[in-house]
């Protein structure tokens, strides 16, 4: 899930979830317990007393707690519901990770965040004044943060805690793709301009690279492979790590397996024995290890099993960024884009 695009490993926060597959290392299947959000979900712990009482007592009116703005509200639908919140929030606190790219690209930087987004390598120079909230961030650091908006996941335990500190959006990982989420933040936010031109300048530059690419990889297969401790983690087309570019812009083959297993079906990802390899492995294979255990992924790499593939013996094998392509926001996508294309163009026979 280390955009652990099984995202994938997400995170049933500790409101009530895991963090996703690609954030904090947790396994595809963990993550998809409860409900199927990726990320750091960071809800509130209910088994916390102090701070629940803080919630309680401190955040009854939430108007009381929150950053003067404007007080001008607007219906925003989230997963969980039609939301009143703020029409241009100024204090927002982002308990997703994986959407923290989103509010960045926007201007919209939010006061709060994760510490799995705080530690992204593609937010370096972005984060000047936003506090990290850690993993596991109770109601009274959210509290003392002063938010007019929190963002979250769908199903987040306890979200009701949260309600009394902030109106909260939740959203419900992968529901939409990158374009359309981008343009429903900047609904959310105010920035609907500064969303529409992001769109626009990302379409452009699709657009110029995809006939590229296409005559460069031809009828070639792609595959996206994460050695773990128990096999290989096999990605689609929207659990970061580079497969929202590979299969959904570039419109890329993967493998007939992996293609059936993580695309098909729906999930985004597959696990895989390193015996069934050969059957997912793709004539050009993007990897890196897993960050969510402390397996050697030369166990993988250095098999004869690996070193008998033909993307292995024709050099075609390219390693992604463990702690950054796991994300699948713009300011992601945007870092990913020239390394993907460049690779994928050096494969061209």
């Amino acid at each position: 899930m280390y955009r652990s695009k099984l995202l994938p490993l997400m995170v049933l926060l500790s409101f009530g979830m895991a963090l996703l597959l690609g954030a904090c290392g947790k396994t595809p299947e963990v993550a998809n317990q409860g409900n199927s959000a990726k990320g750091n979900g960071n809800a509130v712990n209910a088994g916390n007393e102090q701070a629940n009482n803080a919630a309680s007592n401190t955040a009854s009116d939430p108007a009381q707690n929150t950053a003067s703005g404007d007080a001008d509200t607007m219906t925003f639908h989230a997963g969980n519901g039609d939301v009143q919140v703020p029409k241009n929030p100024k204090r927002i606190v982002d308990l997703t990770d994986f959407y923290t790219g989103y509010f960045l690209a926007l201007g919209a930087k939010p006061v709060g965040i994760g510490d799995g987004a705080m530690n992204n390598p593609y937010f370096g120079g972005m984060l000047d004044g936003v506090a990290d909230i850690g993993s596991d961030a109770s109601p009274e650091k959210i509290l003392g943060l002063k938010p007019d908006l929190i963002v979250t996941y769908a199903g987040t335990e306890n979200i009701e805690q949260l309600e009394r500190i902030a109106p909260v959006v939740a959203i419900e990982y992968g529901k939409k793709n990158d374009k359309d989420q981008m343009l429903d933040f900047g609904k959310l936010t105010g920035k609907e301009t500064e969303a529409k031109q992001w769109v626009e300048q990302w379409e452009k530059k699709i657009a110029e690279l995809k006939p590229r690419i296409q005559d460069a990889v031809g009828g070639k297969t792609v595959s996206i492979l994460n050695p773990y401790a128990k096999g290989l983690y096999v990605f689609g087309h929207n659990y970061g790590r580079g497969g929202e570019i590979i299969y959904g812009e570039f419109g890329l083959k993967a493998p007939a397996e992996a293609q059936k297993a993580a695309i098909d079906s729906g999930t985004g990802w597959a696990s895989i024995s390193l015996e069934k390899l050969p059957e997912f492995a793709g004539d050009i294979i993007f990897t890196c290890p897993w960050s969510g255990d402390t397996s050697d992924p030369k166990i993988v790499y250095d098999s004869p099993i690996w070193q008998g593939l033909p993307a292995v013996k024709a050099g075609h094998v390219f390693q992604l960024n463990p702690k950054a392509d796991t994300y699948n926001d713009p300011v992601s996508l945007d870092a990913q884009l020239d390394f993907i294309a460049n690779s994928l163009l050096s494969a061209k026979s």
